[in-house]
């Protein structure tokens, strides 16, 4: 039995990342050990049924079906929020002025201006000991991780490229039906800031430097989809009957954008990065590869346990080698299965609540701050601009 105090956590959202939260918080305490012990104490949904059904699915012990009341108990230390963007700053906002640590999906809002004022927040918060974190959980990934453990370790030398891509293809269909990921109102844009946004995140983090510039392109592919019909995962089948409803797509579909780097080497690194939901076969790769003065590492998600890595002074005629990233000293990785037993997607949710959980218990800010979050809704930004103008040059 754990003699660890209690963080009581209630969350707001249920579907998607409200299920992978759930699955963290109840794992993590269970592989790890904590500083203080993670309670699913409540759930927060505006459909009262649903609310119900899936706290008793995913292990919640109350319902509330207003956020705000979810703040407003006294039994609730911790606001995980896994919302559409467009409410992410209200709530966040409205937690940390009530004294309550935030968990905060990515992207972290909808505008830099929302992003500026939820970290405004939370450094004022942080001064009274209350802490935010955003939710870019594939910096949690051990193989990725790793690569970040290597660029630190002068293993690469100096950055010169990036190329960053992540690829889905659960739109390609053009009748799937309407969801608020494809309503800019709800979700701040498209493929660009529901995975590319991750891409940004990940080059920054594992390369230590920050994109200070951009030339981009954005397309939408398809401009109206069915309102009505069956979603199955994140796509489905739209209601294609002739005197069904259709709505405007608002979003981009895919984005493509060069980028250049802060700092690196004396010239400064340069990077691609693509983000599509229309690549077909591509289920969930998101690739990273960084080439630097000295050796290269390349990720792809789709093959999450293997990180390759290619050491220009150890094997300069060999090419990559692959590392099979499951041995107890490589990231995270100990506290889990015997050497060779994989991990899965839901881990770098648990490894997300672990790495919360140890930086409150420590009274210390955990990472991706808000401040790190509102530097990609600065790219994510300047990626617009630019292709609103022409893919002119556009300074973050």
């Amino acid at each position: 039995m754990t003699t660890a105090q209690p963080l009581r956590v209630g969350m707001v959202g249920y579907a998607f990342m409200g299920a992978a939260h759930s699955h963290a918080w109840r794992t993590a305490p269970r592989f790890f050990d904590l500083p203080l012990q993670p309670r699913l104490t409540a759930v927060a949904g505006r459909n009262a049924e649903g609310v119900r059904s899936a706290a008793d699915k995913l292990g919640w012990e109350s319902v509330e079906t207003d956020w705000r009341r979810l703040i407003e108990r006294d039994d609730i230390d911790l606001i995980d929020i896994c919302t559409p963007g467009n409410t992410h700053a209200e709530i966040a906002i409205a937690a940390l002025e009530a004294g309550k640590h935030v968990l905060c999906e990515k992207p972290l809002a909808n505008s830099v201006e929302e992003a500026e004022r939820m970290t405004l927040a939370a450094e004022t918060a942080a001064k009274n000991g209350v802490f935010s974190m955003c939710g870019f959980s594939y910096r949690r990934t051990p193989a990725l991780a790793l690569a970040k453990r290597f660029v630190e370790q002068g293993r690469l030398g100096g950055i010169r490229h990036v190329r960053a891509q992540y690829l889905q293809d659960w739109l390609s269909d053009a009748n799937a039906p309407m969801t608020w990921r494809l309503d800019k109102s709800k979700s701040g844009s498209g493929s660009l800031g529901d995975i590319g946004a991750h891409s940004i995140d990940a080059a920054q983090w594992v390369t230590g430097l920050n994109i200070s510039g951009v030339s981009a392109l954005l397309e939408t592919f398809v401009q109206e989809r069915p309102l009505a019909g069956d979603l199955v995962g994140l796509g489905g089948h739209g209601d294609l009957s002739s005197d069904a409803p259709r709505g405007k797509v608002t979003v981009d579909d895919a984005a493509i954008f060069s980028a250049k780097f802060d700092g690196g080497t004396a010239s400064g690194a340069i990077g691609v990065f693509e983000a599509t939901r229309y690549a077909l076969g591509r289920k969930n790769a998101m690739r990273l590869e960084v080439n630097g003065t000295k050796g290269s590492v390349a990720f792809d998600f789709e093959d999450m346990n293997v990180l390759s890595f290619y050491d220009a002074a150890e094997s300069p005629d060999a090419g990559f080698r692959k590392i099979f990233v499951t041995e107890p000293e490589h990231p995270y990785v100990g506290n889990w299965w015997p050497t060779g037993h994989g991990l899965g997607y839901e881990h770098g949710f648990t490894h997300q609540v672990v790495d919360l959980v140890t930086a409150i218990g420590e009274a210390r800010q955990p990472e991706p701050s808000f401040a790190d979050a509102l530097q990609v809704q600065r790219v994510l930004a300047a990626v617009e601009s630019s292709a609103a103008n022409s893919s002119q040059w556009q300074k973050v």
